[in-house]
């Protein structure tokens, strides 16, 4: 092996080159959700998501402060990760993108509290918010596991800025 290792130490992390560093580890791709004013579902993709305790049942997520969804996700008592499967491309990047209607055409559920759980999904947890914590530009939700699901579908992968799939177990 020749890779060549760049080393950068500085007092200020330029933004861009951590987003370049932290996009070298590959993370499953979600699709959080939740419902906003009036009952309207509410969502946006996110790979910001990881497990913290198995007892009691607790995960958590990161929301960036400028989200347009910052206050449903601030005022509703639940949400829900959808984990995508790999033939949700199209569905996850609809979820990247600003839009005033994110759920025109999506087939989804009321779960918990109402909050959609998507049928594309690989599988669902469905929380209960039961802390959020400030992180920077950053919210951090925990979120205590009320109900999940999962199904055979294979799971979405996100690596150095675009989709990814699993390849053969080593």
């Amino acid at each position: 092996m020749n890779a060549i290792a760049t080393d950068i130490t500085q007092t200020e992390i330029d933004p861009l080159a951590l987003r370049d560093v932290l996009g070298k580890y590959a993370t499953g791709v979600t699709v959080v959700t939740t419902l906003g004013d009036n009952g309207a579902p509410v969502g946006l993709a996110a790979n910001s998501f990881t497990s913290v305790s198995l007892d009691p049942p607790l995960i958590l997520w990161s929301l960036a402060l400028k989200a347009p969804s910052l206050g449903a996700f601030r005022e509703h008592s639940s949400f829900v990760i959808n984990i995508m499967c790999e033939e949700s491309k199209d569905l996850v990047m609809n979820f990247s993108r600003p839009s005033t209607d994110k759920f025109a055409g999506v087939d989804w559920q009321p779960g918990l509290d109402g909050a959609p759980v998507l049928t594309a999904a690989s599988a669902t947890l469905e929380c209960e918010t039961v802390e959020r914590i400030s992180g920077g530009d950053h919210e951090i939700y925990i979120g205590r596991v009320r109900r999940i699901s999962k199904s055979e579908k294979a799971p979405l992968l996100f690596h150095q800025g675009q989709f990814a799939q699993l390849g053969e177990n080593l």
